[in-house]
């Protein structure tokens, strides 16, 4: 951990922490989570105990380099050389993101557009005739070859994933109105509307969990209902991981914010985990349209 301070650095030096135990300590905790995940697989007994021991000092490290970054961001040990490049990391970051879900939405529309039409055409009825199986539609949504997956129904866009599109954007708007307060330096409203984002987070978390109780339970739409239900449970699946993620980094800025964090010029912790909440708006519109309402 850096060596606290409390003057101000000099705006032509870049903070660069020394002897800080945490990335050594990161590296070990994933290779025991890996290392037990492994052994897990093979049903080595020891395996969930250690992957369990894995994650333990994984989070312990989460917790402890997040701390020593917020002393030293409160101690104002960056300076706007730091917060550039906390910018760009962010960005690219983000960035990889989209290109993560690129390739799920990749995957949909080769299904939709070039894998199911493909097993219907006349030119290859003989070549597939066994994969297909006796009855097999060209049309989306499919349940693979020779009906692999099972009969099942799909979720109607405009019940629980159309209020769950609501709660997203709603909450687009309440973050957006907290960012405005904190460079208003309003820190009432700022709390405020900061802690209805994470309610509403949370909110869309619940009821897409709900929303998979009664696929299984009512609609016998599972992860092995052929590729049709592949692709809906990876990408709404990483989505609402991912929902759950941005809530989690919302509520640890929430208690900085409640704390007395940040000034109107100086929060850009809260505009990176904002950034990444818009993120995941823009991709469950996305989600919307190509997989519940098309």
């Amino acid at each position: 951990m850096a060596h606290a301070q409390t003057a101000l650095v000099s705006p032509e030096k870049y903070y660069v922490p020394h002897h800080s135990p945490w990335p050594i300590f990161g590296s070990f905790s994933l290779f025991t989570g890996v290392a037990g995940a492994s052994l897990w697989l093979n049903d080595v007994a020891a395996g969930p105990w250690i992957f369990g021991l894995g994650v333990l000092l994984l989070l312990t490290m989460f917790a402890g380099w997040f701390g020593a970054v917020i002393s030293e961001s409160e101690g104002r040990l960056y300076n706007d050389a730091v917060d550039r490049s906390f910018r760009m990391g962010m960005m690219w970051f983000i960035f990889s993101e989209v290109m993560f879900f690129a390739a799920f939405f990749g995957a949909l529309f080769y299904a939709r557009q070039f894998s199911v039409p493909w097993l219907g055409g006349e030119g290859v009825k003989l070549m597939t005739q066994v994969l297909r199986g006796d009855g097999f539609e060209a049309s989306w949504p499919t349940n693979g070859p020779g009906d692999v997956g099972g009969d099942f129904d799909i979720i109607p866009a405009f019940g629980l994933p159309a209020i769950n599109t609501a709660i997203l954007l709603s909450s687009g708007v309440t973050i957006t109105i907290a960012h405005h307060a904190i460079k208003a330096g309003n820190r009432a409203m700022l709390n405020t509307f900061l802690g209805l984002t994470i309610l509403l987070g949370y909110l869309f978390v619940f009821l897409q969990a709900t929303e998979y109780v009664e696929a299984y339970q009512h609609y016998n739409l599972k992860l092995t209902s052929g590729i049709y239900g592949s692709t809906f449970f990876m990408l709404t699946g990483f989505h609402g991981l991912h929902v759950t993620i941005g809530a989690i980094m919302l509520t640890v800025i929430w208690l900085r914010c409640l704390k007395g964090h940040f000034t109107p010029t100086h929060h850009f912790a809260f505009e990176g985990v904002a950034w990444y909440w818009h993120f995941v708006d823009v991709v469950w519109l996305g989600l919307f349209v190509f997989v519940y309402w098309l």
